[in-house]
């Protein structure tokens, strides 16, 4: 079975091309890193011993040459790097928005997250620093040491011996500090989600006295990654020390070696030089992998974590266009288990809902309503059965099409920063004549022209300095924008004021007039005067469905004979 690659590993193939051309250019570039080499090699051997000014000067300008043109080579090598870094982000950054999105639908904002593009933008850094270079250049050190065999056999077994000695410091290093880097990594994206998620309660946390508490705990974990980052890096400079230690010695030591040989008359006194600068450019790159290890471990933790996410969430694809709803539902032994539960909330319901129906949902709090409106509007998918929408499953709809006739009122309102005419038009583009309409079908329209700014008021993600009640008046606008054909309403009055929900219940009587399909969650009887038919959920199981007159005829008989029961038990143990 193959194994499915993710679009992080696609991208990556799509810029091979360009890897290939990197590597093309780290190879000229490190064939002309043996210049210095041999330029010093020829003047100690050719120009020094005859005193040739114009030999001397001759190879210098080939030098000089040869450096202009190395440079240019290394300037197109990280140009192409910075291109190929650009192409991942901007082939990635919209699919991982999309995938931090889920995460936050389907855990219903307990996983909401921005660190897959925080992961995205620093593996892009990574791909354009040194670290990247080293290992483009690190696998030519062949080159190196067959040029210091071609020199002398001691000179090259003296590179080989050293060059194995620092793979071994860099594998030391790898086994003493990838793990605590890794685990020091997971600690503090913790912990600055910890610190994100609370600072959305802010009001909470100091009207209780909660911030010490909370303090403690996010101070733990900041703890815990300073103790971790400590020792890794306390490990990682004696690694470092042990290093340069290896490479520096090893220069001075084949420079010893040589002069052994000159004595010897083995080789030149050019020889000589040039075998210590060869060697130690062979080790550069080896030097620089081990000094960058910590961003490699690092790049290494967010390419595997992008991967490991995309492969989980692969890209959904789009589905055939279907005509525009008229918002009709039927439901099929519908089971939901909201996103990281065992156990199901909504359990076999079957209904159906006509198009104009306004139907109220009510039941005790757990029974499952809004996990009920969550469902039939296709953001958490059903475990078992089916919800329908004009025949076809709510999760056959593409969401960008579906969207625009559907509209929803959660529970929590959430504003966007912007304006109040963005707000409503959903930060599409800014229909003037739409907004007005949706703000006058929901009874809006007053309130905002008495804003200081009227429409263009803006606000902040918490609705500024909008009332509960104006924010959630001004999101039911929003949900009545372009004149959907289904709306979703949970808990529309829990913040309104007496005119509130008169406005509410005008708002539904339009919608009503509208053919519009009204689903109303609600543990306020107020806007069930308002409904035609109702919904009791008990333990997410439907327990009566029908006109709201038999319902509540129903529930009355039932309520009678309760209390009839409880007397008749009363009077029996009082005998």
């Amino acid at each position: 079975m193959n194994t499915p690659q993710s679009d992080l590993v696609e991208a990556l193939r799509l810029c091979k091309g360009a890897f290939i051309s990197a590597a093309g250019f780290s190879f000229v570039i490190n064939v002309l890193q043996l210049v210095p080499t041999i330029y010093m090699l020829q003047v100690y051997d050719r120009v020094v011993p005859t005193g040739n000014l114009t030999t001397l000067t001759l190879l210098t300008l080939i030098l000089m040459v040869l450096f202009v043109t190395m440079g240019v080579l290394e300037w197109v090598r990280s140009q192409i790097l910075v291109r190929v870094s650009t192409r991942i982000e901007v082939l990635l950054s919209e699919r991982l928005l999309k995938v931090a999105y889920k995460m936050a639908l389907y855990s219903n904002g307990q996983r909401a997250s921005i660190q897959p593009l925080d992961d995205l933008t620093s593996l892009r850094q990574f791909m354009t620093g040194s670290g990247l270079f080293a290992f483009f250049d690190a696998p030519w050190l062949p080159i190196y040491l067959a040029v210091m065999f071609m020199f002398h056999p001691w000179y090259g077994w003296a590179g080989v011996v050293t060059a194995i000695l620092l793979v071994i410091v860099a594998y030391v290093q790898e086994k003493t500090t990838s793990r605590m880097l890794s685990e020091a990594n997971g600690t503090a994206m913790n912990a600055r989600n910890l610190v994100s998620k609370n600072l959305r309660n802010a009001e909470v946390l100091d009207a209780m006295g909660m911030l010490p508490n909370i303090q403690g705990r996010w101070l733990n974990s900041v703890h815990k990654v300073l103790r971790l980052q400590a020792i890794a890096s306390s490990r990682a400079g004696l690694i470092n020390a042990v290093s340069k230690l290896v490479r520096l010695s090893s220069q001075s030591l084949i420079l010893a070696l040589g002069a052994y040989l000159v004595i010897e008359n083995e080789i030149s006194s050019g020889l000589m030089i040039a075998g210590s600068i060869l060697l130690g450019r062979a080790l550069a790159p080896i030097d620089i992998v081990i000094g960058t290890w910590k961003g490699f471990i690092n790049a290494r933790g967010q390419y595997n974590r992008l991967n490991e996410l995309l492969v989980q969430m692969p890209a959904e694809s789009k589905k055939m266009t279907l005509p525009d709803p008229v918002g009709a539902f039927q439901l099929d032994v519908a089971q939901v288990t909201p996103p990281g539960a065992k156990t199901p909330v909504i359990k076999g319901i079957s209904m159906a809902i006509a198009k104009g129906d306004v139907v109220g949902v009510i039941g005790p709090s757990g029974a499952g309503k809004s996990t009920f409106a969550r469902a039939l509007l296709g953001i958490w998918p059903t475990s078992s059965g089916t919800i329908r929408l004009d025949g076809a499953e709510i999760f056959n709809w593409n969401r960008d099409e579906l969207g625009p006739h559907i509209g929803y009122l959660p529970q929590d309102i959430e504003l966007f920063e912007g304006s109040i005419s963005q707000n409503i038009a959903r930060f599409g583009d800014v229909d003037p004549e739409k907004v007005v309409a949706a703000a006058k079908m929901a009874d809006v329209h007053e309130l905002v022209l008495h804003l200081p700014d009227g429409y263009n008021t803006l606000i902040g993600a918490n609705g500024g300095n909008l009332s509960g009640g104006q924010r959630q008046r001004i999101g039911l606008a929003r949900a009545l924008y372009g004149n959907p054909v289904v709306v979703v309403l949970d808990e529309p009055n829990s913040n309104l004021d007496e005119q509130g929900e008169v406005a509410l219940g005008r708002t539904i009587q339009r919608l009503k007039a509208n053919k519009v399909t009204v689903i109303v969650i609600t543990h306020r009887n107020n806007v069930l005067n308002n409904v035609d038919k109702l919904l009791l959920l008990s333990d997410g199981q439907l327990s009566v469905y029908g006109p709201k007159d038999q319902v509540v005829a129903h529930l009355q008989k039932v309520a009678l004979q309760t209390a009839q029961q409880q007397r008749a038990e009363q009077a029996h143990a009082g005998a």
